[in-house]
């Protein structure tokens, strides 16, 4: 009988014990915030387009200059929604790792596409339906197997991971990549390389990402009666996040401006959720609390969720014509704000450039 109980306990640490150890309290208010926020967003792009149809029917379109959407009450519903769902996903990053958040924002895309299909009589091709299928089973793989949200309980402990040797190194070459593509690619090859801008706003995000982690570890610990704001660490990384945000939005709309969203937003997509991934491995260590199958697992999750999204944008442009379905994607910040151009209501199509880089300056 020992012997057996023995077995059975073993058995259940190996097995269940890796469930539980895995959606962890935090981990779980992490996942339903994460969720909670891709519903919000995504469904927050299909109002916002049902108030700029309203408001083109009556005034002038956005996509020629317009502002006649600000009077659209429809279109306030849907920046409520939006804000709420940003809200949201800042908090998600408080309670769990960003391996676990950051894939997820790739579930808004699939809202917007389903409720686009739906509410906007878009219709979803067969293999954007693949699409939100392999997103689905890669955020589940990623969900069921994410690492254990780290114990913090000051935001100095925070400050001591990102002055670690590591995450400094990490951080410089960031920061290098980032300058030399600022001062010597982007004036030269930044109107014809999507890589250029993108490359910039993916290099400066995954930074912003562990900045709006420590800060919201820091909102956290003082709404539950430990107040972090007396600590200088805090505003640093306030301070660090409010530049990675003024850089995110410059160049990220430069690239959304010169190059067409169905070809930036599955390029930035891959590239910004990589960087974050390693990013947080090196501060929080999240894989040194896994075992190599679950890395691998997660791995091969995120694979599955970036071959989706590449299906997905490739696919639904086809049974509209060109038109464009969703252009939403998550960008982290200090409210994990996503930055999207609004090229729905201006029917952009497929190519790599976008139309409005080829007008005249006259």
């Amino acid at each position: 009988m020992d012997v057996t109980s023995t077995t059975a306990a073993s058995a259940s640490a190996s097995g269940g014990g890796r469930w539980y150890t895995g959606m962890s309290a935090d981990n779980i208010k992490g996942l339903v915030l994460a969720l909670s926020s891709s519903l919000f967003i995504g469904a927050s792009f299909i109002i916002k387009k049902k108030g700029l149809k309203k408001a083109a029917s009556s005034g002038v379109r956005a996509g020629v200059g317009g502002y006649s959407y600000l009077y659209e009450p429809l279109w306030w519903i849907g920046m409520i929604t939006m804000i709420v769902g940003e809200v949201a996903n800042f908090a998600a990053y408080a309670f769990a790792p960003a391996i676990l958040v950051t894939p997820l924002g790739a579930l808004s895309i699939i809202i917007s596409a389903v409720l686009a299909h739906v509410m906007l009589r878009e219709k979803l091709h067969i293999f954007g339906i693949l699409g939100c299928v392999l997103c689905v089973v890669g955020s589940t793989t990623i969900v069921l197997h994410a690492p254990p949200e780290r114990e913090i309980e000051s935001v100095t402990e925070v400050w001591d991971l990102a002055t670690e040797p590591a995450f400094m190194c990490y951080a410089a070459v960031v920061i290098a990549i980032a300058a030399i593509l600022v001062y010597r690619f982007v004036p030269l090859f930044g109107q014809t390389h999507v890589m250029v801008y993108i490359g910039v706003c993916s290099l400066v995000g995954s930074i912003s990402v562990m900045s709006v982690k420590a800060l919201g570890i820091a909102l956290k610990l003082t709404f539950s009666g430990t107040n972090q704001l007396i600590y200088p660490q805090t505003w640093a990384f306030t301070l660090v996040v409010i530049s990675c945000i003024i850089t995110q939005m410059n160049y990220l709309n430069k690239a959304l401006d010169t190059f067409n969203t169905a070809v930036v937003s599955p390029i930035y997509y891959t590239m910004f959720t990589s960087l974050t991934i390693l990013a947080s491995v090196i501060m929080f260590k999240d894989w040194d609390r896994q075992n190599p199958t679950q890395i691998v697992t997660e791995m091969c999750g995120f694979v599955t969720i970036l071959s989706g999204t590449f299906l997905l944008h490739k696919t639904k442009d086809l049974a509209d014509g060109g038109l464009s379905t969703s252009s939403s994607f998550r960008l982290p910040t200090s409210s994990s704000v996503r930055f999207s151009k609004q090229t729905d209501e201006d029917g952009e199509g497929i190519p790599l450039r976008s139309s409005e880089s080829f007008r005249s300056p006259h």
